[in-house]
């Protein structure tokens, strides 16, 4: 993820301000150091590195939980973010699109941060404020055939007007869809008609574009549901299919099997999937169980240019981005496995966030989140409510979509390429221990 920084901040010292007050108030240990500021005016090489210098630190901050959730931090990233784009504070009309297609225009402030956007999206819809924390708006970019590439997963400290905008480009939009990954919790979703209809659309949409796995059978069951209207009983059968509730990523490589192996990951249900075509041999799938990953970290590397040197005059190559875990194989061997994708910080924040969803259920706690009441102001919204539209009847399964097998139901099975730890400058404090990482023998995996 990267964080635009206005020159001002850069030149002016403002971020260092900011960063004083963090250190004050959590102590100087805490934070990473702040890239340092030059006593004359900036060429505009060295206004770039700092502002480089600046998002690199704005994430390591971001990592922590207890500086993460400072409003210190979140309130200088949200006015970072409007001063770069130069977006006054204004009344204006916000396109939010549901799994469906479906258009909600909500009435928001240009400076309205991530969670006020989704409260109002709630309210146009008529979704009960201990609904909403079980939704999120996702920054997506809609591919010609009409299919979401997921960006990212829009955060607290973010504008969502100034985010989509900013890009300039008609294929970036703001999608709405469920947040959180155990399927247990759609009863809680399923008891509100709101709640149902956008549990449905999401799912009869993700079925259509094969992100959600069906044989014929399955498919004519689900057909014959809809057709009854039957919602709740189509989706307890959804429940029951490979990659419900995934999220689905673009095409990318990893070292599994093999080294450059071809992959499509999915995220969900605790885990990350990993559908290959190995040589001559059918469409194939490998699980990772986020329970017995021991850690992972992203890193990033900028490819040198054919030849093996860089030189100023050349510009600059695009950044590669990778996700890498260390995996628990067998009871006594752990193996990195590497993910190299544009959305390996997406892989990261839905692991992440499938690690704090199994800590809250394992320490009986609830994702139920009530409308945050905030003093002194209500949000700007719309009186008028929105009904979620009924999705068209599901098609015919494409006929070219091949039913997938398990690589092996050992993982130590499979011949996986023996690697250390990933090549990266990265610092031991870039790596997310795993919470609910579990010990575990050969007789369970």
């Amino acid at each position: 993820m990267h964080f635009s920084i206005p020159e001002t901040e850069s030149r002016s010292g403002d971020g260092g301000g900011s960063a004083y007050v963090l250190r004050k108030e959590y102590g100087a240990n805490v934070l990473p150091a702040f890239p340092p500021k030059k006593l004359f005016s900036l060429t505009p090489a060295e206004v770039e590195q700092r502002r480089e210098q600046l998002e690199k630190y704005m994430q390591a901050v971001r990592q922590d939980p207890l500086l993460g959730s400072s409003e210190t931090f979140n309130s200088f990233l949200r006015r970072a973010q409007q001063e770069t784009q130069q977006v006054p504070t204004e009344e204006v009309s916000l396109e939010v699109l549901l799994s469906n297609g479906q258009k909600v225009l909500v009435n928001v402030l240009t400076s309205d941060q991530t969670e006020d956007v989704l409260e109002a999206v709630a309210a146009k819809l008529d979704l009960p404020d201990d609904l909403i924390g079980y939704f999120s708006l996702f920054l997506v970019r809609e591919k010609e055939d009409g299919t979401f590439s997921f960006v990212r997963k829009l955060q607290e400290f973010e504008l969502p007007y100034v985010s989509v905008t900013s890009l300039r480009s008609q294929e970036y939009k703001i999608v709405l869809r469920k947040s959180y990954w155990d399927s247990a919790y759609d009863d809680d979703v399923m008891e509100n008609r709101v709640g149902l209809n956008l549990l449905y659309a999401q799912t009869v949409s993700d079925i259509e574009r094969g992100w959600i796995l069906v044989t014929k059978e399955q498919h004519r069951q689900l057909k014959s549901l809809q057709e009854k209207v039957s919602k709740k009983e189509f989706l307890r059968l959804a429940q029951t299919l490979r990659h419900y509730g995934y999220l689905r990523f673009d095409a990318c490589v990893a070292d599994f099997p093999e080294k450059d192996c071809p992959v499509v990951v999915s995220a969900g249900n605790s885990e990350l999937s990993l559908q290959l075509r190995l040589p001559g041999q059918q469409l194939r799938e490998g699980s990772f169980r986020v329970t017995r990953m021991r850690c992972w970290r992203v890193t990033s590397s900028v490819p040198l240019p054919s030849g093996g040197t860089s030189s100023p005059g050349r510009g600059r190559g695009e950044v590669r981005l990778e996700l890498a875990f260390e995996y628990l194989m067998s009871k006594d061997r752990l193996q990195w496995v590497t993910i190299t994708s544009p959305q390996a910080i997406m892989m990261s924040i839905c692991l992440q966030s499938m690690v704090d969803e199994l800590m809250v259920k394992k320490s009986g706690g609830s994702i139920r989140k009530m409308l945050r009441r905030r003093v002194g102001g209500t949000l700007r919204r719309s009186d008028s409510q929105q009904a979620v539209k009924s999705p068209p009847l599901l098609e015919s399964p494409d006929a070219s979509r091949e039913s997938m097998v398990k690589l092996s139901s050992k993982l130590s099975a499979v011949s996986l390429r023996g690697i250390g730890s990933p090549s990266t400058d990265a610092s031991a404090s870039d790596v997310h221990g795993n919470f609910a990482f579990e010990g575990i023998g050969d007789e369970d995996l």
